[in-house]
C-alpha cells in the first residue's frame, strides 16, 4: 500500500502512527454499446473541457482497434498508445462529451475517464520515511549478526517469521526468474539491490506508454520510497550488506506506475501488468489500489471501464505466466461484509461518502479474479491492527509488521514494523499490507525457482497448499480494552484473517 501519511501512497503503507487507509478491488462486466455506430458525430468535437484521461476497451482485435482509433480522434481524442493485445486504448481528450460518445462506437466494449482531476504538470511532494534507520541502530545489528547473516538482519523477525532463515540455507532462489515491483520506482543503484535489478525489464509507465530511458523506474528526488522498500523485502541481496529479502538470489524490475503525487491511475497500471508480461516477468507485487476509486463500482460506466480495463492487463499477464500478487488493504475493513463505507473517493479532487457492496464495488488491482491477495501480520503472528480481511476474500497472509503497542518482536529485534531498502543507500522501517504482499512475492519466487515450468495456476495452488494454516485463535482485541475489534469466519484451513494460512518460505524451497 502505500504511503501512510498520505492515501496518495496507494501503496499499501501504514506510517509510523500507524494511521489506517483502506483498499480492495474488484472486477466489473463491462457492457457492450446498445446502440453501435461507426463513429462519432461528423460535426467537430468540443474541447473545451479539462483535459482528461481515458481508457477505451474494445471487443474485438487488432483490427476493432484500428477501427475504433478512427472514431476516437473523431470525438476529440487523442490516442497515448493502444494495447492491441487486450483490446484497451490509452486515449487523452478535452471533450467532455467524450466517454459517452465512444460508448456508442461499434466495436467499443466500454470507456470511461481514469481520474476526475484535470491533467496538469505535478509537483513532487516529499512524504518522508516513516522510521529511517539510525547509525547506532546499524552498528549495534551488524554487532548481533552470526555467521552467515547479512548485517542488519538480526532486525529482520519477518524472515523466521515465514522460515526464510531456513529457506535460505538450501536455497536462495534462482537468477533466472524476476519479480516485477509494480510501484512508486525503484532505485537500482542501492547497493543491496543493485547485484539482482534486471534492467531489461524495466520502465517507467505513469504516462500509461512504457519509457524505458535509463533510470526512467526510478523515483525521483521527494518521490516516494516506497518501491524500494518493497523491492528490498522480496529481493534484496545477501552479499554481505545490509538487509537479505525473501529470495535474495531472484531479480527484481522496477516498472513505475505512481506518478510524482502518488497517484496509481489505470492507464499506468495497464501498461505496468502488460510491460511485466511481455518482459518474462514470473511474478508481479502490487502493493496499492488504483486512483481515484478505492472501490471501482461495476455498474459505473467509467468505473466499470477501469475495472475491465485492469482486468485485462493481469489476465493477460497471468496467460503468459505471471503470477500476480497484491495488499489486501490497511482499513481494518471486512471485505466480505454487506457494506462498506467509502469516504474517500474519488480521492483527485473532492471525495463523496457513499456506502458500496464490496462484492459489486471492489479495489483492483487486489480482488480481481487470479490475484494473491494479501493480509498482514505482526510480530506474534496475529493479524496487523489495520490489516483488512475477510472470509474468501484474503487468500494468504504474511509479515506486514504493527506497532509494537499491539505486537513486540523476540529480541534482538527491536521494532515491529518492517525493515528495508531506502533509495540512496538507506534502510528504514515501513508497516502495511503493503509490506506483507511482497514477502509473498518472494516465497512465489522460490516456489517458480523450485519449479521453473510450473503454471501460474500451479503457482499459486503450491502457495496455498504449503502455507502454515493459522486458526482465528480467540476473540480479536489487539489493543486489549475488553472490545473486540474484528471477527474472524471459517476454520483453521480457510478463514478470513489468515487465508490459507501464513506464507512459509522454507517449504517453498524443498517441496
Amino acid at each position: 500500500m502505500a504511503h501512510l501519511g498520505s492515501r496518495r501512497t496507494r501503496a499499501l503503507t501504514l506510517p509510523v502512527g500507524l494511521a489506517l487507509t483502506a483498499s480492495l478491488g474488484f472486477l466489473p462486466t463491462g457492457a457492450a454499446s446498445a446502440a453501435p455506430s461507426d463513429g462519432a458525430p461528423s460535426a467537430a468535437a468540443p474541447a473545451d473541457g479539462p483535459k482528461l484521461s481515458y481508457v477505451v476497451n474494445t471487443q474485438g482485435g487488432a483490427a476493432t482497434v484500428k477501427q475504433v482509433r478512427k472514431a476516437i480522434e473523431r470525438a476529440g481524442g487523442t490516442v497515448v498508445i493502444a494495447y492491441d493485445r487486450i483490446g484497451v486504448i490509452v486515449v487523452h481528450s478535452q471533450n467532455p462529451d467524450f466517454a459517452r460518445t465512444v460508448r456508442g462506437v461499434r466495436g467499443v466494449q466500454s470507456a470511461g475517464a481514469t481520474r476526475t482531476n484535470p491533467i496538469v504538470p505535478q509537483a513532487t511532494k516529499d512524504i518522508g520515511v516513516e522510521q529511517p534507520l539510525t547509525a547506532e541502530q546499524e552498528r549495534s545489528a551488524a554487532a548481533r549478526a552470526t555467521a552467515g547473516q547479512d548485517p542488519l538482519e538480526p532486525l529482520q523477525w519477518d524472515l523466521p517469521a515465514i522460515k526464510a532463515d531456513k529457506a535460505h540455507q538450501k536455497s536462495l532462489g534462482s537468477s533466472k526468474v524476476t519479480v516485477a515491483v509494480i510501484d512508486t520506482g525503484v532505485d537500482d543503484t542501492h547497493p543491496d539491490l543493485a547485484p539482482n535489478f534486471d534492467r531489461r525489464a524495466s520502465a517507467d509507465c505513469v504516462s500509461g506508454a512504457p519509457d524505458t530511458t535509463d533510470g526512467a523506474w526510478r523515483p525521483k528526488t521527494g518521490e516516494s520510497d516506497h518501491g524500494t522498500h518493497v523491492a528490498g523485502t522480496i529481493a534484496a541481496a545477501k552479499n554481505g550488506i545490509g538487509v537479505t529479502g525473501v529470495a535474495p538470489g531472484v531479480k527484481v524490475s522496477g516498472i513505475k506506475v505512481g506518478n510524482p503525487d502518488g497517484f496509481f491511475y489505470t492507464e499506468a497500471v495497464v501498461c505496468g501488468f502488460v510491460w511485466a508480461a511481455d518482459h518474462g516477468a514470473d511474478v508481479t507485487n502490487n502493493s496499492y489500489y488504483t486512483d481515484p476509486w478505492m472501490y471501482n463500482c461495476k455498474n459505473d460506466p467509467d468505473q466499470g471501464a477501469l475495472v475491465e480495463a485492469v482486468a485485462r492487463a493481469t489476465r493477460y499477464a497471468e496467460r503468459k505466466g505471471t503470477v500476480n500478487v497484491a495488499a489486501a488493504g490497511n482499513s481494518a475493513e471486512d471485505l466480505a461484509a454487506d457494506t462498506i463505507e467509502d469516504a474517500s473517493s474519488p480521492n483527485d479532487t473532492t471525495p463523496a461518502p457513499r456506502t458500496i457492496d464490496p462484492k459489486v464495488c471492489l479495489d483492483i488491482p487486489t480482488m480481481l479474479p487470479g490475484v494473491v491477495t494479501v493480509s498482514a501480520t505482526g510480530a506474534k503472528g496475529l493479524k496487523s491492527s489495520y490489516s483488512n480481511y475477510g472470509n474468501g476474500v484474503i487468500d494468504v497472509a504474511a509479515p506486514g509488521g504493527d506497532s509494537t503497542v499491539y505486537q513486540t518482536p523476540e529480541p534482538p529485534a527491536t521494532n515491529g514494523l518492517i525493515l528495508s531498502t531506502l533509495p540512496g543507500g538507506g534502510y528504514g522501517y515501513k508497516a502495511g499490507t503493503s509490506m506483507a504482499s511482497p514477502h509473498v512475492a518472494g516465497v512465489v519466487a522460490l516456489i517458480k525457482s523450485k519449479h521453473p515450468y510450473a503454471s501460474a495456476a500451479a503457482v499459486k495452488a503450491l502457495l496455498t497448499l504449503e502455507a502454515d494454516a493459522t486458526a482465528c485463535g480467540a476473540p480479536y482485541d489487539i489493543d486489549g480494552d475488553g472490545t473486540v475489534d474484528a471477527v474472524c469466519e471459517g476454520g483453521k484451513n480457510r478463514n478470513g484473517f489468515y487465508g490459507a494460512g501464513v506464507v512459509d518460505a522454507l517449504d517453498a524451497v524443498r517441496w
